[in-house]
This record gives structure tokens, C-alpha cells and sequence, in this order.
């Protein structure tokens, strides 16, 4: 059975994570890995092999090389598919390479900024992010439609067959950054998620939340929970926030650095929080498991010797216990006291978000100003409309009306001129000036309390969501097609574009992009 006959069919998976190196695969380390993941395609209780994709944000080995081999040994493969690093050509191509070697179970992420590089650190891509991918590829899943030689004609290229998954991070300590990442996943799997992995996390009440979530809000896909093996240094490593996303609170790491004095120096304590994890997942009704941080199968042997130990209520005990949030912790719905899970009776509201006097006053001048003069078929839109149609027959004149715009937008927006705004889509903030990722379709996984992975300031998503309130206004942003910049407006009039019905707004509102 391939990956997706296998969540059709069978009722609890277990995939293994697979760490490429950096080097030629004839070099030690890499072939440990190799070797490494060789045995695992031998064994009967492995149903996947994930292999990631330049982890960290680090230079390694391309995914698609020990993919390829590991097929070759039998192996069920799942390579990690990031945008960091390429461009939408680069990534078309490696779809195609991916496609062609029979490589289809496919990890769509956004990836982690980059920390390192040759002679320096790389400069990071993200022309597309984990929506736009998701859509890409499942259009390439439908067949490429292609413009023919002739005006008004197309072409339709062979179907791939990939099986897509995506990411989730429920283990987010403020409200503002849960609930969009909420509803970006529910966006993710609009654009053709068909299983979710979730972050790594250490909360059995955050990972019941999230398939609650999913349930109430019909969009059920196979939820797979991400159980990474401690240890004393990593879980230092996590706990200092050094791996965006990822939490390792004082609480469990007091746990982990008590237990580490002890003669097996804590190894027993991880393995068994790491079976525990499992046997929760297993009880809450999770499609599989996802066991990352184990190097060796005799380390996988002891988790599942754990395992096959435990009683069938145990996992009840251990998800009570299995709860490390953060300070101050938000969740989205109320605690059963008997469980210690999601109250399925009492769905806590969600209070309305204080929103900053700045904040507001800008976001209300900033959506007037959209739904008197940049909302199509306003009589103020058709009114700009006729107006730039004239500038474009005056070269001056429209030099002029871009110069007082690039003054305008500098000022109100920090403006980069990319010429193909979303402002709109992203509450008034520009994500070319303030995302380092340039994140227009929902925020990444990488923020901790509020502020962005790369830089120490809040993150771009969770002034949006002070911005509208957190109410319909923010849902209604995620409710709009994906966004996909066309970089040929880089540095052009973006109102012109936007009158003119020739930026990305138009050809979402049309339904369709210009193919190339």
C-alpha cells in the first residue's frame, strides 16, 4: 500500500524523521543516515520515512537524493517540500523531478528563515509560501493548463499524483497567534491538504483542541501529531526558543534536567514521555504518529516496548499529565475537569481583542479608504479607473501620480513598491516591510509569544488580528483565494495596476491567473 491507501485503511500510522547532513552521500555521516533509514524500510510497523527539506533553515543534502534511494529499498517516503529556498520556477521543477522519480507523498511547508550559508548566510526566497505551494501542486495534481500558440487556446499537461500534507502549530501561547494559524490550516486544506502533521509539542490538551477544531469547523482530514524524543541538550535547545516554533517549557525542562541526574542521565524519562505521547494520540482518535529525534531503531524498539505495555485506558492518565503550556496559555475551548481535555459541552467565547487606539484609527482610515476608492465597482473605483487610463497616455502626468503615491504609501504603509499590493489581505500591514518572510496568506509557525522568528518585533499576523478585533473581519481575510505575487509589477504604480485590473486582486476576483 502506498501513503494514502494506508490512512485509508489502516487505523493508526507510524512515520519516522529522517535529518539530511550536509555533505556528499559517500561521507560517513550521511551514509549513517542512510544506513539508518535503510533499516527502517525493512521494518513491518513503519508505514513512512520523513525526509526533511534544509531543517533549520541549515544548508544539507537534497531530500529527493536519500528519497530516491530509500524507495529503492522499499521505504514508503515523504519528502519535506519548503519555499524558503527557490522560486516558483525552481519549485515547478523540482515538482516535476519529484513527480517523474515517483516521489508523491509530499510535506508542503513555508519553511524556516534562513541561519546559514556559504560564506555567509543565504538570502532567503519565499516567492510562494505553504498556501500558494499547496495550490501550485494541486494544480499540477489537475494538469497544468498551458497557453496554446494561438490566442484563446490551452494546453493541459500530464497529471501528477501527489499526496499532499501540511503542517499545523496549535501550541501557541497568545490567542492572536493560535487562531490564525487556525485559519490558515483550514486555508491549507482548502488548497489541497489531504493529512496534517502537527508541530512539536508537549500539550496533550492543545493537540485535543485542534482536532476539536477541525471537527466543528468541517474540514476533517487525518491529523498526525509530531512526538519528538528528548533529550537533556535538546530540550535545552528547545526551551531557549532556538528552533522557531518549537516549545520546551521550565516546567518539563526542570523534569528533564531532575531526571538527568539520575543513572540512565533521564534517557528512560524521554522514552517514556515519548511512548506516552503516542498512546495519547492513539486515545484521542489521531491518524498516526510522527517520532522525530531518534537516531537509531533500537531507541524506536524501546518507545514501542513502552507502548505495547501500557493498558488500554492509560492514555487517559497520561494526557492529564502530559500538559506543559506556557504561561498564560490561551485555548480556544474550556477544560473538562474529569479529563483535562476539551469540554465538548462548553465552547469558551472568544472575548473581543483590545485593539490599540493607533491600530484602530489606522486600519478604520485605511478600510474606508479601500471600500470608497479600491473596491471594484465602487463608483470611486470606476471614477480612478478612467482617471489612470488617461495617465497612461501621459507619461508625465503618471510619473507625477507615482511619485505622490510611492510619498503616500512610504509613509502610511512603509511601503517597498512591489507594485502587486495585498494590503487588503493583510489588515493594512505590508508583509514586504514587515514580514521577513513576506507572508501574505496567513502567518508561519516560527512566532513565540507574539513575536516574529527572525527579528524582535511582533509578528505582522498578530498586529492583524489586533487590528480587526480578531472577529469576522480578521476570518474574512483567510476567506479569500490564495495570493500569489507577480513580479513583473515590482517597482510599477500598484494603484494603476489595481485600476487597471492587472494585479493579483483582479485575477483572484476573475478566478483565475494569467498562465504563462
Amino acid at each position: 500500500m502506498n501513503l494514502r491507501e494506508r490512512f485509508q485503511r489502516k487505523p493508526f500510522l507510524l512515520g519516522v524523521e529522517l535529518v539530511t547532513t550536509r555533505g556528499l552521500i559517500v561521507q560517513e555521516e550521511t551514509r549513517k543516515t542512510l544506513r539508518f533509514g535503510e533499516e527502517l524500510a525493512e521494518r513491518g510497523d513503519v508505514d513512512w520515512i520523513s525526509i526533511t527539506d534544509n531543517a533549520g533553515g541549515n544548508p544539507t543534502i537534497s531530500a529527493d537524493n536519500l528519497g530516491v534511494r530509500l524507495k529503492e529499498a522499499g521505504a514508503e517516503v515523504l519528502i519535506h517540500f519548503s519555499a524558503k529556498d527557490m522560486n516558483r520556477n525552481a519549485l515547478e521543477s523540482r515538482a516535476w523531478h519529484l513527480a517523474s522519480q515517483g516521489l508523491n507523498n509530499v510535506l508542503v511547508l513555508t519553511g524556516d528563515y534562513p541561519v546559514a550559508g556559504f560564506n555567509g548566510v543565504s538570502r532567503p526566497v519565499f516567492d510562494l509560501d505553504s498556501v500558494s505551494l499547496l495550490t501550485m501542486l494541486s494544480e499540477l495534481n489537475q494538469g497544468l493548463r498551458l497557453k496554446g500558440r494561438r490566442a484563446d487556446t490551452y494546453r493541459s499537461l500530464a497529471r501528477t499524483d501527489f499526496f499532499l500534507g501540511a503542517v499545523a502549530s496549535p501550541f501557541k501561547q497568545r490567542e492572536e497567534e493560535l487562531m490564525g494559524q487556525y485559519l490558515k490550516l483550514k486555508r491549507k486544506i482548502e488548497a489541497g491538504a489531504r493529512f496534517i502533521i502537527t508541530q512539536i509539542g508537549y500539550d496533550a490538551r492543545k493537540w485535543d483542541e485542534l482536532k476539536h477544531w477541525i471537527e466543528a469547523n468541517d474540514c476533517s482530514v487525518p491529523l498526525v501529531g509530531y512526538v519528538y524524543l528528548l533529550s537533556r541538550g535538546v530540550a535545552r535547545i528547545f526551551n531557549r526558543g532556538m528552533i522557531p516554533g518549537v516549545v520546551v517549557t521550565d516546567e518539563l525542562f526542570g523534569k528533564i534536567e531532575e531526571k538527568s541526574n539520575g543513572p540512565d542521565r533521564g534517557r528512560g524519562f524521554c522514552l517514556d514521555l515519548a511512548a506516552q505521547q503516542i498512546a495519547v494520540l492513539k486515545g484521542l482518535g489521531y491518524r498516526g504518529a510522527y517520532i522525530g529525534g531518534i537516531t537509531s531503531t533500537g531507541q524506536l524498539d524501546a518507545i514501542m516496548e513502552r507502548l505495547e505495555a501500557f493498558g488500554p485506558e492509560d492514555w487517559r492518565r497520561f494526557a492529564r499529565e502530559i500538559q506543559y503550556p506556557q504561561k498564560k496559555e490561551f485555548y480556544f475551548y474550556r477544560k473538562d475537569p474529569e479529563t483535562g481535555l476539551v469540554d465538548r459541552r462548553n465552547q469558551t467565547p472568544r472575548p473581543a481583542v483590545r485593539r490599540p487606539f493607533r491600530e484602530r484609527i489606522a486600519y478604520g482610515f485605511s478600510t474606508l479608504a479601500h471600500r470608497l476608492f479600491f473596491e471594484y465597482g465602487t463608483p470611486g473605483f470606476r471614477l480612478a479607473g478612467r482617471i489612470y487610463r488617461f495617465l497612461e497616455k501621459h507619461r508625465a502626468l503618471g510619473r507625477a501620480a507615482y511619485f505622490f503615491e510611492r510619498v503616500v504609501k512610504s509613509a502610511l504603509f512603509s511601503c517597498r513598491e512591489c507594485g502587486d499590493c495585498s494590503l487588503p489581505d493583510t489588515a493594512y500591514l505590508c508583509p514586504e516591510s514587515q514580514c521577513r518572510k513576506r507572508q501574505r496568506n496567513g502567518p508561519c509557525g516560527g512566532s513565540h509569544q507574539g513575536i516574529c522568528e527572525v527579528e524582535e518585533r511582533t509578528c505582522l499576523w498578530v498586529r492583524a488580528y489586533r487590528r480587526t478585533g480578531g472577529g469576522p473581519a480578521f476570518e474574512e481575510i483567510f476567506r479569500r483565494p490564495p495570493v500569489f505575487v507577480d513580479d513583473r509589477l515590482r517597482e510599477t504604480s500598484s494603484w494603476a495596476n489595481c485600476f487597471l485590473e492587472r494585479d493579483n486582486s483582479s485575477y483572484r476576483r476573475q478566478g483565475a491567473y494569467p498562465q504563462a
